[in-house]
């Protein structure tokens, strides 16, 4: 972008529509423009900060007129915090961009024949919705720009979230609507009490200080967990933080820390310590019941997890006599889900402590008709275990956001399943994988679910089914 432009002030710009990932859409002497926290129909004034020679973006500094699909954001963080970006569109609204997303990303990149996009299946709930937080704490929290101009000394210290795109700056959480139960309790008074007790925050870019995360997990059931993540190996301060937690809460069920002097937060190869309760939490979906522990990846929307997988579950359409493939099983909630409905069900997952998870609830529920095993899945699906296992009548497929792996997908249509039901968080990679597939398969069914209110992203489910 020439320098000219960066800066440059574009005024009465008129906001047609919302794009991928979230931003907004408008068009300047022939240029789409990108702008973040717009809605469709404001009239804004637009300073320019990044572009090319198709394409600008740049952000509102001035609004002439409001879109009438605005409403108040609910949160005081809103603008701030990259957590709830769609608070000031209603959810009506939310729900139609999504839907229109799935559709986009199916014309524009799998370039196949599809059916219509079913409505979007809405969350009951749109706030207090997420049974997962990760807090940071920080001694370099964010000041605000009237902060600064202030002048003002304002403590420093904070626990919250990260700035988007400013890895050492931490906005301090006052209340956050995505999680309920005791979670801005527990946060606000494991924050309080460091404060009071002189305790030192994590220096992020130094890599120094005692309190470096807090992660809190909740499930239907009432159940909670709390995970301390320390930078300090110091065994005093962390038990007085543990007790202090233990006495304050002792409505938690599973309280538990670690030491973490690595220099990033992922702790799968570190150690778990149980201060107090169980090492683990249960949720429990249609009377099975879904051990969930520290490292385990469970759907961040309890209720809505639920409501996803019995749409999988519909569209394989299973008469009891199938065998399932169940690729990127996770914790085998979908293959233990689907179980009581199939003859068999396999399933495949890289973190082989995933698999354990995928193991125990089996064995927990008196499931034994599920086999799980873990590893690479381009290395494990190969013809050696196909000729090993048996033929499957139906795939159900449920990748990261990266989709499948080519190799994983090249072996599905040497597979050719009768059926292939694939779930993805990220429509533009499931577009992707359905055009490779769409060689030996055919789309009839795809239904957009809603798991993230607040938010641009959009769960998808899509069923393929094997050409004549």
């Amino acid at each position: 972008m020439s320098r000219k432009m960066k800066n440059k002030v574009i005024p009465n710009l008129r906001i047609e529509r919302i794009a991928a990932e979230g931003k907004c859409v408008a068009h300047h002497e022939g240029k789409v423009v990108f702008v973040q926290n717009t809605a469709p129909g404001d009239l804004v004034d637009v300073r320019i900060n990044r572009g090319k020679s198709s394409f600008m973006e740049g952000e509102a500094i001035r609004f002439h007129e409001y879109s009438k699909d605005r409403i108040e954001p609910f949160c005081s963080h809103f603008g701030t915090c990259g957590g709830c970006k769609w608070q000031h569109i209603n959810y009506d609204l939310q729900k139609n961009y999504k839907r229109q997303q799935v559709v986009d990303q199916f014309e524009r990149i799998a370039k196949v024949e599809i059916p219509e996009v079913l409505p979007i299946l809405g969350s009951a709930k749109t706030q207090y919705y997420r049974n997962k937080l990760d807090f940071t704490f920080s001694n370099n929290r964010w000041l605000t720009r009237e902060e600064i101009n202030s002048g003002a000394q304002f403590e420093r210290n904070s626990l919250g979230f990260h700035i988007p795109k400013m890895f050492d700056k931490i906005i301090d959480i006052d209340h956050c609507y995505l999680q309920g139960n005791i979670s801005n309790e527990v946060r606000i008074a494991v924050r309080d009490f460091a404060l009071e007790q002189s305790l030192s925050f994590y220096d992020i870019r130094n890599q120094v200080g005692l309190l470096r995360n807090l992660i809190i997990r909740t499930t239907s059931t009432g159940e909670s967990m709390v995970i301390v993540q320390f930078g300090e190996d110091d065994t005093v301060s962390v038990n007085k933080v543990m007790e202090f937690l233990h006495q304050k809460f002792p409505q938690i069920t599973s309280l538990l820390y670690i030491i973490n002097l690595k220099k990033n937060e992922t702790f799968n190869d570190l150690d778990v310590v149980t201060s107090s309760g169980k090492d683990y939490i249960e949720e429990e979906m249609e009377g099975l019941k879904f051990r969930i522990g520290p490292k385990s990846f469970y759907q961040t929307n309890s209720e809505q997890a639920y409501e996803l997988y019995k749409v999988a579950r519909e569209f394989a359409d299973l008469q009891g006599d199938e065998v399932v493939f169940d690729l990127y099983t996770g914790t085998g909630t979908i293959a233990n889900f689907v179980a009581k409905n199939a003859k068999q069900v396999i399933g495949i997952e890289y973190v082989e402590a995933a698999i354990e998870d995928a193991k125990l609830n089996a064995k927990v529920n008196g499931i034994e008709n599920t086999q799980f095993y873990a590893g690479d899945l381009k290395d494990i699906l190969t013809e050696d275990f196909v000729r090993n296992h048996p033929k499957p009548d139906i795939v159900i497929t449920d990748p990261p956001r990266a989709g499948m792996h080519e190799d994983v997908v090249k072996m599905l249509l040497k597979l050719e399943a009768p059926k292939i039901v694939y779930v993805s968080c990220n429509p533009a990679t499931q577009a992707r994988d359905v055009a490779w597939l769409s060689e030996k398969y055919s789309v009839d069914k795809i239904q957009p679910v809603d798991m993230f209110p607040q938010t641009y992203h959009v769960e998808n489910v899509v069923r393929l089914t094997l050409k004549p």
